[in-house]
Parts: structure tokens; C-alpha cells; sequence
């Protein structure tokens, strides 16, 4: 199966590759993929290609979506700009492919749970900071795979050498770690699945229970699965930590946007 791929921006890391089920099925729905890395160039797009195969069979169109790192360009503010014009840039390809928009789903793994979480919320930040304004393509639920959920708490723990520091470039910036952390931002108006695994020595599965026990304790829907495996084995189609994100996919792609379809 070969995706179309497009740009978003002029940066070669600006581009979002779109998987489309086989001709003539409709999509059992959308699912937006963000890589983790921690947020470094190191990582790149390539981590989602084996979750969109797989889902792509399962029915869902898939929109792998890269963007600007911590050592390419990104950090504060590039990286949350980017996540937030990629995923908007997928109207484009849904109107060009007749794609229904009113169920999408951003799976984010790691670092890339954090902006899929991040990106759920956008809507309501403060205008003029970065990825403010009305979303076009509003997510409509998050899957977080062992997502990067609490960036405080993650700061003190210094997780993957100071990874959080690295990628917000300003320590003593209060607003800049207010504005990035979901901790801060509960409760969203969409529905956050987290999934984390029971052996994951990369992040802590403290970063997934005190962002649901947060997000519940504000009335938001948020549901924690623990699953067998380590950080990777959530993006390891046929592992059974895989299974349990697909079926949370499932359960996610039942929830629609109200608003009319790409089409309409």
C-alpha cells in the first residue's frame, strides 16, 4: 500500500503521509498517528508506518503525520505549530478522497501522546499562542500510548535526559510549561483513552494515572488500561498490548463530531 503524501509547510519535516482503505470501502474512521522520540529529531515519522499498515487493514484511514523536532527545527513553538497545522492540513485530503471527518482519532505514542492529548485541547488556548484558534479538523477522542501525559512531573524526573527542558527550550518559563503540560489543561471535551504498559522502563505509568486520575477527578472522560509489555510493545502490531489499542480504536471511532462531514 503506498500513501500520498502531503505538505503542510515548507520544511521537509512539514508533511503527513495519508493511507486510504482499499477502493471503494468507506473508513470505519480516521485516525491522526504521532510518533513519539521524545520529541528529538533522532525519531521520525518511519515509527507509525506499522500501525498505519495495520490499521489501514482494519478499515480505518490512517494520516501519519511528522513534524519538526527538538535538533530539526523544533521545540517551543515550532513543534506544537506544526501538530496543530498537520492535522488541519488532513481537511485538504479529506475533501480531495470524499474521507468523513466526524469521527477522528489521534493515536499518540510517547511523546507523540502528549501532543495528540495537547492537540485535543487546542481549541480553547489563549490567542496568540501557539496552536491557538478553532481547530478545522477538531479530534474527536485520543488514544495515548504510554503517552508523556505530565510534563512536571516528568521534568523533575528528568526522564530520557531532561527531555522535557530540551524540548521547551525556556526552564524558567512558567506560562511556556503551563501552556504545554494536559496536566493543566483538564478537563478537554473529548474522551482520552491512555494505554500503558506494565514493564514500560521509558516512561513511568505515572505519567498516564495522574493525567486520568486528574482528568476524572474534573469530570472529563478518561479511562487507564494496563497492558503486558514494555514502552514499544504498543506500537508492535500483533503484540497483545497492540490488540488492546485496537480495541480501544474501536471504541474511540464510535465517537463522532456533531458538526457536518468533509463532504457535506
Amino acid at each position: 500500500m503506498t500513501p500520498q503524501r502531503y505538505a503542510y509547510g515548507d520544511d521537509p519535516s512539514q508533511v503527513a503521509d495519508l493511507y486510504l482503505p482499499p477502493s471503494g470501502a468507506a473508513a470505519r474512521g480516521v485516525v491522526v498517528i504521532i510518533h513519539g522520540g521524545y520529541w528529538r529529531s533522532t525519531y521520525g515519522m518511519e515509527l507509525g508506518v506499522p500501525l498505519a499498515q495495520d490499521l489501514v487493514r482494519r478499515g480505518y484511514a490512517c494520516w501519519n503525520l511528522e513534524y519538526r523536532r527538538a535538533g530539526n527545527g523544533g521545540g517551543w513553538p515550532a513543534t506544537f505549530d506544526d501538530v496543530a497545522a498537520g492535522i488541519d492540513r488532513l481537511a485538504v485530503a479529506a475533501a480531495e478522497h470524499g474521507l468523513d471527518l466526524r469521527s477522528t482519532t489521534a493515536l499518540g505514542h510517547s511523546a507523540g501522546g502528549h501532543l495528540a492529548v495537547w492537540a485535543a485541547g487546542r481549541g480553547s488556548l489563549p490567542t496568540g499562542t501557539p496552536g491557538a484558534g478553532v481547530p478545522v479538523v477538531p479530534l474527536t477522542a485520543v488514544v495515548s500510548q504510554a503517552g508523556v501525559l505530565n510534563l512536571g512531573e516528568a521534568r523533575e524526573l528528568g526522564l530520557s535526559d531532561d527531555a522535557v527542558v530540551n524540548f521547551l527550550q525556556g526552564p524558567e518559563d512558567p506560562q511556556r510549561y503551563r501552556l504545554a503540560d494536559p496536566m493543566t489543561a483538564v478537563p478537554l471535551g473529548v474522551a482520552v483513552y491512555a494505554v500503558h504498559g506494565r514493564k514500560d522502563s521509558s516512561v513511568p505509568l505515572s505519567q498516564s494515572a495522574s493525567y486520568v486520575a486528574a482528568a476524572q477527578a474534573a469530570g472529563a472522560t478518561a479511562e487507564l488500561t494496563t497492558v503486558p509489555g514494555d514502552h514499544f510493545a504498543l506500537i508492535t502490531p500483533g503484540s497483545r498490548a497492540w490488540a488492546a489499542v485496537v480495541q480501544l480504536l474501536e471504541t474511540a471511532a464510535d465517537t463522532t463530531n456533531p458538526g457536518p462531514s468533509s463532504g457535506d
